[in-house]
């Protein structure tokens, strides 16, 4: 069983992921990575001496091609699954982003982009990123 919890706030040095919720005109930015037939949020593991704030930017920039956005934290996450990470508990930072420009082509594990109105329902993570949209939408952010 996966738990999702949410915080306001964290010790930053536990902050081991970014997710980024993104919009761009109105709709949602989802990413396919190429080995996957699922669609999933940006977001990715934080690089040694990198801020959690530049791993968002990092994130949706390699997986979107985002050039030009605004990005807003919205809280932290925390996951629980005992196939993932010996079943300790992780944390996470979730974001929301306005994309303004895309760069025209993507240099990263991800095959494409999908700008949707719509959530997927086929979920990369389907345990933990619909509950990431409910905890961004129940806060205000989409």
């Amino acid at each position: 069983m996966t738990v999702v919890k949410f915080y306001n706030d964290i010790n930053d040095e536990l902050l081991k992921f970014a997710v980024i919720i993104a919009k761009t005109d109105g709709k949602y930015v989802f990413c396919k990575h190429r080995e996957r037939n699922t669609l999933e949020i940006p977001g990715g593991h934080r690089e040694q001496g990198e801020t959690i704030a530049d791993t968002a930017k990092r994130e949706l920039y390699e997986e979107t091609g985002a050039v030009d956005f605004e990005i807003t934290p919205i809280c932290v996450y925390s996951v629980t699954a005992q196939n993932n990470f010996n079943g300790k508990e992780t944390f996470g930072m979730l974001y929301f982003a306005d994309i303004h420009k895309f760069e025209e082509e993507l240099h990263s594990e991800i095959e494409k982009i999908i700008i949707t109105s719509q959530l997927p329902n086929d979920w990369t993570y389907p345990e933990i990123q619909p509950e990431l949209m409910k905890e961004a939408n129940k806060r205000g952010f989409i």
